[in-house]
């Protein structure tokens, strides 16, 4: 049986094809490219490093082969999914830094809520099944993960808040990734026809992607936090 085509990245990734299986959405390109003036125009230094870092890996994410990939692998999903909530939305708070509280206990559970509502299978083919349901999906985790990430980053914030939020954020992600690597049967119908071409069994990829969101995943907030923590036990001293 024929693999079917998603609503946005289109017809899932194969072997022969994968490195012309370029996404060329004018939409998406203007938006980047709008993106990486603003950064050029906003920011300087590292702020402007970040901007551009963050503009790249959402170039990855959306525009190079990975976007198909995704399509066909429910593991390389899980990869998208990683690097728009734990690397393009930290580079892009470092990039334009927040100037304003927000409470952090209600951001991780919104993020929390969010994160394992697109896991539901139901919900998650839905997704993948609709162009309004695919941004939908991928504009919820990243404004909720900006939102997180700009008041754990935000100059003032209490580390010791912040590194509360990501070691909860570090917990419910693994516990997520523990729950869909050892599921007995494959959850994600969309994925039933698309990964024998790759090598792996549907369950075998779901397993694959539980594993990659239970240990990988889990590392840029594990990073976050210490460099929280090496602040708050070795803060920087005060000007003279």
């Amino acid at each position: 049986m024929s693999a079917p085509a998603t609503a946005y990245c289109g017809t899932p990734a194969i072997p022969a094809e994968v490195w012309t299986s370029w996404n060329l959405d004018p939409v998406v390109m203007a938006g980047l490219v709008g993106l990486t003036v603003t950064c050029r125009m906003r920011s300087s230094g590292t702020a402007q490093h970040a901007g551009f870092a963050a503009v790249a890996v959402l170039a990855v994410i959306f525009l190079s082969p990975l976007c198909a990939l995704s399509a066909a692998l429910f593991s390389v999903r899980v990869v998208h999914h990683v690097l728009l909530i734990a690397v393009a939305a930290p580079l892009l708070v470092l990039a334009f830094p927040a100037r304003y509280a927000l409470p952090l206990s209600a951001l991780v559970a919104v993020n929390l809520i969010v994160l394992w509502l697109w896991h539901v299978p139901g919900v998650y083919t839905w997704a993948i099944g609709s162009v309004a349901g695919y941004w939908l999906m991928q504009a919820s985790l990243l404004g909720t993960a900006l939102a997180l990430w700009r008041e754990v980053l935000r100059r003032g914030s209490d580390p010791g808040a912040g590194i509360a939020a990501l070691l909860a954020m570090v917990a419910q992600m693994g516990l997520l990734g523990a729950l869909i690597a050892f599921a007995p049967r494959a959850l994600y119908p969309t994925h039933g026809y698309t990964t024998e071409v790759w090598g792996f069994s549907p369950l075998e990829d779901q397993q694959l992607a539980g594993l990659i969101m239970w240990v990988p995943a889990i590392l840029p907030y594990l990073a976050a936090a210490l460099v929280l923590g090496m602040g708050r036990l070795f803060p920087p001293e005060p000007a003279r």
